[in-house]
């Protein structure tokens, strides 16, 4: 790091000012985080947000196939656990099977 003297100051603090706001405009950006946005889904929101009607959710919840809160008589989903229990039942494309069996294959 370069030494500077009194007379430098107002330019240091200037380009210090710049990038300052250059990252405040880049964080302005950037997509909040799963945390920051959320909130608890209602039965109603959930189903909408998974596509699929409110008795296939009931349905899937009374089987305890999908994860979900019920701190009182009401159901409360999270986005993101829903989302990872969406991206967890993932199907292997054939290629990708293959590609694990492969040592099978071989004589």
């Amino acid at each position: 790091m370069e030494q500077f003297g009194f007379d430098k100051l107002p330019e240091i603090v200037r380009r210090l000012f710049e990038k300052v706001e250059h990252i405040e405009a880049m964080l302005e950006k950037i997509k909040p985080t799963q945390y920051e946005t959320d909130e608890p889904l209602s039965i109603d929101e959930a189903a909408v947000y998974l596509k699929i009607t409110k008795a296939a959710l009931y349905s899937i919840t009374s089987r305890r196939l999908v994860p979900f809160n019920k701190p009182g008589k009401r159901l409360y989903f999270s986005k993101g656990d829903l989302d990872a229990w969406v991206n967890q039942a993932k199907n292997k494309t054939s290629v990708e099977i293959i590609a694990e069996n492969k040592h099978r294959f071989r004589r």
